[in-house]
């Protein structure tokens, strides 16, 4: 009887959702998995899993020993990172939830260097728009781009996501150039749906005063890629996160319409629970990523 292997298909059932998924992580037969899992609840005398056809589901009893069973393989974790870490090395798996066109666009390089850096670490990444729940999926960390909803999470600032206006050269030419917020409801608009209100847009103009106009969509999509390559072909105007948009701003593929306008401003974080121990890589990596993104971020000195 291993305790230990018990403790982690538990664990691996509940964070994967299913037997299989967690089979597939431990590398390990499903059927063996199964059995570690009735085994710890024989040997407990309680309930841990409410299995049906469909899903798994937590007991009361199992949600409270799944969080104590975290930590504690948390801790041998953080044990062995620490040992390492007095070598010099970091090491083990970091799971963590990227917002998908941030992480494709711009999150590469900096993975690629710390992997480089830290060669005993081992990335595995959910490149998502949904919102992960970190501890349910059991993810390390989260990068976020937005106001904060969740105030349980620990959060540290990176950077500051601006956005820009945005329409390609054909479409000026042929709809005429917006001069003032309120020629803006005579053009086409593309809305980003992800947003609380896609077809409205809030800003300050020259003069610093504060504004919101209604605006009609031509196309709504929750992609910001989409979008962009929609307002690149000509059918509209779109307001952009400049990580999105720079690079085709400096390219000339788009150009920014309004530029005496302020637009909003996001910030971005660096988020984890505080249900899991911030470990040596953990910590590390927001380390990282904090100075990667110290100052004007890349995309914004070269939109500008």
């Amino acid at each position: 009887m291993n305790r230990l292997q018990d403790l982690e298909a538990f664990v691996a059932v509940v964070e994967s959702g299913s037997f299989t998924l967690a089979a597939e992580r431990l590398g390990a037969a499903k059927s063996a998995v199964s059995r570690r899992v009735s085994a710890l609840e024989t040997r407990l005398g309680v309930e841990l899993l409410r299995r049906t056809t469909r899903r798994l589901s937590l007991t009361d009893t199992g949600r409270s020993f799944y969080e104590r069973s975290a930590r504690i393989l948390a801790d041998l974790d953080e044990a062995e990172a620490a040992a390492a870490q007095a070598h010099g090395e970091l090491s083990g798996t970091l799971k963590v939830a990227l917002p998908l066109s941030f992480g494709v666009r711009h999150m590469a390089a900096p993975v690629a260097e710390f992997a480089r850096r830290h060669p005993r670490v081992r990335f595995e990444l959910d490149l998502n728009d949904r919102r992960v729940d970190l501890i349910d999926e059991g993810m390390d960390l989260a990068l976020r781009i937005g106001r904060l909803k969740d105030s349980s999470l620990i959060a540290r600032r990176l950077f500051t996501a601006c956005t820009a206006l945005v329409a390609s050269p054909a479409y000026l030419e042929a709809h005429g150039t917006p001069e003032r917020a309120d020629d803006l409801a005579g053009h086409a608009f593309l809305a980003y749906s992800n947003l609380a209100e896609p077809n409205r847009l809030v800003g300050r103009d020259a003069n610093g005063q504060r504004f919101d106009i209604d605006v009609t969509a031509c196309l709504s999509a929750s992609s910001g890629d989409f979008i962009t390559e929609q307002a690149k072909a000509g059918r509209g105007i779109a307001l952009q996160p400049t990580f999105i948009v720079g690079a085709a701003i400096e390219r000339g593929e788009l150009l920014p319409v309004l530029e005496d306008y302020s637009w909003p401003e996001t910030p971005a974080y660096a988020v984890y629970p505080p249900t899991r121990h911030l470990s040596y890589r953990v910590r590390a990596f927001i380390d990282f990523l904090a100075e990667w993104f110290s100052g004007t971020p890349i995309w914004d000195r070269r939109a500008a």
